[in-house]
């Protein structure tokens, strides 16, 4: 581009270089010259004389390729030049948010290794080109078009999650967040082995240890009882499916980080390392509410909505759907409804900068059959009703759950649970 050359003449004549190719016309000196001449840029550059002057030093093409790289290479380093010296300056200001101020330098020094500098504002060709590959994709009905959650209903409605969007997993405590976010993880961690693609989950747990979450990934789907395990009893065949699952599981592209006392910043800056060693196909964090606001001596609610913008841009960042738990209040149990979005705790920016919006709550006798009534009695087997609230791309709707307590793990009550 022209701001990869150093001297200012040289960007004048790229530029023109670039106009002229973009027009499709033949490119010599002469063309060059009346190009410049007719925006009164020739005199600018030295004329005629500094046109031939360049041409002549160029006696072969064979060494473009090279002579690129160098001035690609020059060019980073004035970038990383003065992005040092501009950090240097505001550490020398003593900035007030630390974890921020890392966070910021860490998207700047990323961006030079990367070369992004200037890749914010793009062309709507190539957006169209992928918006036409993706129709394609949907006609022929080759695959879902987001990240499959293993839920086929949920998938029909959502056609998977979607890259860029951060979808909010909500629920009144004991209803099952995280189990349904891990069983998603699991989904999703088994098809990218499939597939062969090599894409992983990052989940930050902020409430349960990484140790935790790991032994209920792992009784979750070698279906084996955690109480009973807990209590010391594990059949012979329980014990082969538990080091069965356990073989799958540790080589699996999963990653946890049970840090305690978080910020968005912080979770950032380590969800783009991550990304950057192992690509990332879903970011989960568990939950909302318990990630630390930047200043806290701000109200509650304005940190809870910097949170949420924060968790957004993950997403548009790394261009990979982010699942955020989070709570709800108390209304919804107090008036004996099923929960809505003006439920969302704390703050109406989680409602705001979602994507999708999906929330669990406990199904009404009234509302289904003997059957599941005789379900509903089984201290193992509890019908949960999952209400996509909001879908930014697509209908909205319900479907029926059972979560299944003694292996933590949620099924779909039509038995379409991918497995």
């Amino acid at each position: 581009e022209p701001g990869s050359f150093h001297r200012p003449v040289h960007q004048v004549i790229f530029a023109a270089l670039l106009e002229l190719q973009k027009n499709g016309k033949d490119i010599d000196e002469i063309i060059i010259a009346e190009y410049l001449q007719s925006t009164d840029q020739l005199e600018e550059i030295g004329g005629l004389p500094a046109l031939y002057q360049l041409t002549s030093r160029i006696e072969t093409t064979a060494h473009a390729a090279y002579w690129m790289q160098i001035v690609r290479e020059k060019h980073v380093m004035r970038i990383l030049i003065r992005t040092a010296t501009s950090v240097i300056d505001r550490a020398y200001s003593s900035p007030p948010d630390m974890d921020a101020f890392l966070g910021e330098v860490e998207q700047e020094i990323l961006n030079v290794n990367q070369d992004q500098t200037n890749q914010g504002v793009r062309p709507i060709k190539e957006s169209m080109d992928k918006a036409m590959q993706l129709v394609g994709r949907l006609i022929s009905k080759e695959a879902t078009e987001g990240v499959a959650t293993g839920f086929l209903d949920l998938d029909k409605y959502t056609h998977g999650l979607q890259p860029s969007e951060m979808i909010v997993l909500a629920a009144r405590p004991s209803m099952g967040k995280t189990s349904l976010a891990m069983n998603i993880a699991e989904e999703v961690i088994f098809s990218a082995a499939k597939e062969g693609g090599g894409q992983g989950v990052l989940v930050f747990s902020l409430e349960m240890g990484a140790t935790q979450l790991a032994t209920r990934l792992l009784c979750g789907r070698a279906r084996v009882d955690m109480q009973a395990l807990r209590n010391g009893f594990a059949s012979k065949t329980e014990q082969g499916k538990l080091a069965k699952t356990a073989k799958e599981l540790v080589d699996a592209p999963l990653w946890i980080d049970d840090s305690a006392a978080m910020g968005i910043h912080e979770m950032r800056a380590k969800a783009r390392r991550r990304h950057s060693k192992n690509p990332l196909k879903l970011v989960v964090i568990d939950y909302l509410q318990l990630i630390m606001g930047s200043d806290p001596r701000t109200p509650r609610e304005q940190q809870i909505a910097e949170i949420s913008r924060g968790t957004k841009s993950m997403a548009k960042e790394l261009d990979v759907p982010v699942l955020v738990l989070s709570q709800l209040n108390r209304d919804s149990e107090k008036e004996k409804r099923d929960p809505r979005l003006s439920d969302l705790r704390e703050s109406g920016s989680i409602e705001q900068d979602a994507d999708v919006v999906l929330l669990l709550g406990r199904k009404r006798d009234e509302a289904f059959g003997a059957e599941q009534n005789a379900a509903a009695t089984n201290d193992l087997i509890v019908p949960i009703k999952l209400i996509l609230a909001k879908n930014r791309n697509g209908p909205t709707g319900a479907l029926d759950l059972n979560f299944h307590k003694q292996y933590t793990r949620f099924e779909s009550a039509k038995k379409t649970f991918a497995n």
